[in-house]
This record gives C-alpha cells, structure tokens and sequence, in this order.
C-alpha cells in the first residue's frame, strides 16, 4: 500500500491522503523552497504548514516550481492561535492563501484554542466566532475541509454548540506514549479524524528500548514502527524530516505490527510531554 497517495475520507466526502509532511521548524527560505520539493518529488502529496511557522512562502514556491499539478495536493494551513475574532480570521486566511500562492486550501484549522501566552484563559466564545469564520470560506469554495487543532474535549464540544458543519479533523499531538485517548474517542464518535502530529516524540521515541526491540523483530526502523502505529490507530500522521532517504522510509511501512505488540506499545508510558 501507498500510504502517499492511498486516502481517508473526511465526514464532508473530501479524501486525504494517509501520511502528511509536516513542515515545523523548517525556517522560511530557499533551502526550505528544495527540502519541500523533494518531499514532493518522494512522493509526497499532503503539506502540512500553519502561519506560525513562517514557512508558506516556502510551500508555494515549492508547488510552484514542482512538476504536480495543484489539484493532485492537499495543502493545509492554520490561524494563528492568537487570532480570535472573525474578521482577523477571514484576514489572516487570505494573507496565508497569498503567501502560498493558491487560490484555494484543502484544509484550514484552528491552530490553538487558547493564545500561546494565556493558556488558562477561557475563549469558548472566541472560537465560535472563528469557527463561524472558517464555515464562511467554506461555504464560499475557498477551502475543502475545515478543523481544529489541540482542541480538548471540552473544546470540541463549546465547537458543536454553534457549529453548522462538524470539524472535518482535530491535529493533537498523538505518538506512543502519548494516546490522548477521551479526545480520540470523542472525534471518533463524532467522525473528526485524528491527525497525530509529532508522531516521533520530537525523536525521542527512536531511542525507546521496546521500539528498538520491536524494529529488530520487524526489521525496519524505529521510526517506521512509530509511524506505522499511528495508521493501526486510525490516525492520519504527519513526519517531518529533511533527509530524503527518511521522508522514503517514513512512508514505506508494508508491515502489520501485530494485536499483541500494539497492546505493548499501548502500555508505554514515557512522559514525553
């Protein structure tokens, strides 16, 4: 199977391609221009950039300049969590769609509930009139699909007090050790899919003995297991690396880890928040 190319269906029809490239951390610039042509050119047809990364510059020259026509890639951005009234949303969305050089995005989320600086503060009503200015470009054919990231259950549910289309998706941070397993469940019942970023644990999951163990036995790496993890888990993950031969391994996961070392990888704990 083609993780690449091969799709999960959204609960508004629209399909998306299994495994993202992540982009955080990589700094707006030419260097960054190639690092994402190449993930293109590996077979990479899902970008995942967000304002706060100041890379979307970047991701539009690299669609622009890649030979893949825009309607074979599924691009998303996100509003800045700090963003948290409906003008300043519609605002920074067409800033985004301008710097990555489309007139369109396959999905567009709800960065943060809370501003970075004020992680207490109470915004349910902040995100409702986001959230109402993310369904207004919906409905206007600016943007296929629309979500949340880091949403909380609590957050999900002030969402679906007003909401008049369901989030298509809600990006966590998921990766063994870190399940998030009240937030999975309430998306699945309610038919958000789960995108697990960090899928690695920043890295630290490769230096993990029984991710080790269980590479030797499956005979790949410690990242493949990782990644592979998320898929059995029904979650969409999105890797980031700048080496090619890594963006390739990432993506070639023809294994199944079987129910008992699922279960295994189900009881680490290790605290890598």
């Amino acid at each position: 199977m083609n993780y690449l190319t091969e799709t999960f269906t959204l609960n508004n029809g629209v399909k998306i391609p299994m495994i993202g490239y992540g982009t955080w951390q990589i700094t707006e610039g030419p260097d960054a221009v190639e690092i994402f042509k190449t993930a293109i050119k590996k077979g990479y047809r899902h970008i995942d950039t967000a304002a706060i990364y100041d890379n979307e510059r970047s991701v539009g020259k690299a669609v622009e300049e890649c030979d893949v026509d825009r309607e074979d890639l599924f691009i998303t951005s996100k509003v800045k969590s700090n963003i948290k009234t409906y003008d300043e949303t519609i605002e920074a969305f067409n800033e985004s769609l301008n710097k990555l050089g489309t007139d369109y995005l396959d999905l567009y989320l709800i960065h943060g509930p809370t501003p970075i600086h004020d992680r207490e503060g109470n915004y349910d009503q902040a995100n409702l009139e986001v959230w109402r200015a993310l369904e207004t470009l919906y409905k206007a054919g600016k943007i296929r699909s629309i979500g949340v990231s880091n949403f909380r259950v609590s957050d999900l549910e002030n969402i679906l007090t007003k909401a008049e289309i369901i989030p298509q998706v809600n990006q966590i941070r998921f990766f063994v050790g870190e399940k998030q397993e009240d937030i999975v469940k309430f998306c699945n019942e309610h038919k958000i899919l789960v995108e697990a970023y960090s899928p690695l644990g920043q890295g630290k999951l490769l230096d993990n003995p029984v991710l080790k163990d269980l590479a030797k036995k499956y005979q790949v790496s410690e990242a493949q297991i990782a990644i592979k993890y998320c898929l059995q888990k029904d979650t969409l993950p999105l890797p980031k690396t700048k080496t090619p031969s890594r963006m390739v391994d990432n993506a070639t996961l023809n294994f199944t880890i079987s129910e008992e070392d699922m279960n295994v990888l189900d009881a680490i704990d290790d605290n890598l928040r």
